[in-house]
C-alpha cells in the first residue's frame, strides 16, 4: 500500500473512532448495523465540514510529497467530493451523496468513476506477444484482436507483481492496464524482463485518462454519448470508438461486479466527457461515485484488490486465481510454483465470510479456527446491497474445510462469530 498523506492519516483516525463509537453502540442498543452506519455516514459529512479547512490545500504524502490529480480534480471539489490520498494520487473518496447511496446506484443504476489514476504500459513488435506470455500468467495467445483478458504480472516465486488487464490492440500490440500505485514498479519489472526479447515497452499513462460507467443501466447511457452500436460489444472485448467526440478505446469491463465500460482517452477531453456523461445519465439515475463505494462494490463481487488480497507473499493459487494462470502456455514467471500448488495445495487459501456478530471485521483483523488463531482480514466491511457485514481472509489451508464452517474474528480483544460462505458474495443476474 502506498503512503498516505498526514492529514489523510489524522482524518482516517478520528473517523475510524467515531464509527467504533457509533457500532459499539449498535451492539449495545441493539440497533441494526445498517441504521448505525447510515446515522454515522450524516454525522461523519457534518464532522468532516467541521474540519475542511485541513483540505484547502493539496494533499501530501507522508514525506510531504505532492500527490498527483487527475485532470478532473477541480470538478471534483466543485461537486464537494471529500479528497484523500489513493495509490499517490489524490482522489475522491466519495461525494456529498455518500458511500451507500452511491453503492446502490451502481447496483440499480449505474455510476460514474473517475479511475484516471490506474496506468497503462504498450507493448508493441515483433516480440511483444513472448514478452507478455513470459511475463504474466494467463494466455495472451488465446486473445483476439479488439479482445481483453483478466491476468497478473507475476515474479518467479508464483505471487503476483501486480494484477491486470491485457488488450490485444493488434497482433504484435498490447495494452496493459495496472494498478495505479504499482505503475512504475510495474514497467520497471516488464523493462527488465524484455531485455530478452526487445520489444517496444512504454509507459504511456500520462496520455490516457479513464472513465468508467458501471451499473445495470450503463450501455443505455453510453449508447446516447457513442458514435456506433455498443450492443454488440461483449464482455472482456473492446472497441475503438469516439465517446462525446473524444476518440479512445471503449472496453467492456469493470471492477464492481456490474454490467459496464471502461473508456481511456485523451486528458484534453476529460472534463467534456465527464459532463455529456452525466447529463446523458441524469434520466437514468446516474451519479459520480468515488472510491469509497468502488471498494464495497468489488468486496461484495469478490474481488481482490492488490496490497490486501494480492501482494508479493502470496500465490495465485492461494488467493484463488489459479484460474488465471495457464500452466499449458509454456514456460513463464512462477510457471513450476503455481504448477506444484495446483497439484498439492498452497500454505493458506482466501475465504470469504459472514459475521453473525453485529461487529464490523477490518483489514489486519486476526482470524481465529477452533480456537486457534489461523490467518487475518484482508478486507471487511458492511455490504450496503446485502444488508451483511462480510469479508475476505486468509487462512491456514490445514484450517479450511468447507462453507459454514464456524470461525471468529478478534476485534479489539474481543472475538465475534462469523462463518465461511461460498464465493463471490454477490453475482449479478444476467438477463
Amino acid at each position: 500500500m502506498s503512503l498516505e498523506s498526514r492529514d489523510t492519516t489524522r482524518y482516517r483516525s478520528a473517523c475510524n473512532s467515531l464509527q467504533r463509537a457509533y457500532l459499539e453502540n449498535a451492539v449495545s442498543t441493539n440497533q441494526s448495523a445498517a441504521r448505525l452506519d447510515r446515522l454515522f455516514s450524516r454525522v461523519l459529512a457534518c464532522f468532516l465540514s467541521q474540519l475542511r479547512i485541513a483540505f484547502r490545500g493539496p494533499l501530501t504524502t507522508a514525506t510531504g510529497v505532492a500527490l498527483k490529480r487527475t485532470t478532473l480534480n477541480e470538478v471534483h471539489r466543485a461537486l464537494g467530493a471529500r479528497m484523500v490520498e489513493f495509490g499517490g494520487w489524490e482522489m475522491p473518496v466519495e461525494y456529498p451523496t455518500g458511500i451507500i447511496a452511491e453503492h446502490l446506484a451502481v447496483r440499480s443504476r449505474a455510476g460514474l468513476f473517475d479511475v484516471s489514476h490506474m496506468g497503462e504500459i504498450e507493448i508493441r513488435g515483433d516480440a511483444a506477444l513472448a514478452l507478455v506470455q513470459f511475463v504474466t500468467s494467463n494466455d495472451a495467445s488465446r486473445l483476439k484482436i479488439n479482445q481483453a483478458q483478466y491476468s497478473a504480472l507475476m515474479y518467479p516465486q508464483g505471487t503476483p507483481v501486480d494484477d491486470l488487464l491485457v488488450h490485444r490492440l493488434a497482433e504484435d500490440h498490447f495494452f496493459l492496464c495496472v494498478n495505479a500505485a504499482n505503475t512504475d514498479k510495474d514497467f520497471e519489472w516488464i523493462s527488465r524482463q524484455n531485455r530478452e526479447f526487445g520489444a517496444e515497452v512504454r509507459n504511456v499513462s500520462g496520455d490516457y485518462s479513464q472513465l468508467a460507467v458501471q451499473g445495470p443501466r450503463a450501455a443505455k447511457i453510453l449508447a446516447r454519448v457513442t458514435d456506433e452500436d455498443i450492443s454488440g460489444i461483449r464482455y472482456y472485448w473492446f472497441t475503438r470508438t469516439a465517446c462525446a467526440g473524444a476518440p479512445g478505446i471503449l472496453a467492456r469491463t469493470g471492477y464492481t461486479g456490474e454490467d459496464g465500460f471502461e473508456f481511456y482517452f485523451a486528458p484534453e477531453y476529460s472534463e467534456r466527457v465527464w459532463n455529456t456523461l452525466l447529463e446523458s445519465g441524469r434520466p437514468e439515475g446516474l451519479i459520480p461515485v468515488g472510491l469509497g463505494a468502488r471498494n464495497t462494490l468489488r468486496l461484495e463481487a469478490a474481488y481482490p484488490l492488490y496490497g490486501h488480497e494480492l501482494d508479493e507473499s502470496t500465490t495465485l493459487v492461494e488467493a484463488g486465481l489459479g484460474w488465471i494462470a495457464k500452466l499449458d502456455k509454456g514456460e513463464f514467471l512462477g510457471r513450476s510454483v503455481l504448477d506444484e500448488q495446483k497439484r498439492h495445495g498452497g500454505r493458506k487459501k482466501l475465504i470469504g465470510f459472514e459475521m453473525e456478530d453485529r461487529a464490523i471485521a477490518r483489514d489486519g483483523y486476526p482470524a481465529w479456527v477452533a480456537s486457534e488463531r489461523a490467518g487475518q482480514v484482508t478486507s471487511g466491511s458492511y455490504a450496503p446491497f446485502l444488508k451483511k457485514n462480510i469479508g475476505l481472509a486468509y487462512i491456514a489451508a490445514r484450517q479450511v474445510s468447507e462453507p459454514g464452517q464456524a470461525l471468529e474474528i478478534e476485534i479489539r480483544g474481543r472475538r465475534a462469530t462469523a462463518r465461511a460462505v461460498t464465493l463471490p458474495f454477490y453475482k449479478r443476474s444476467v438477463k
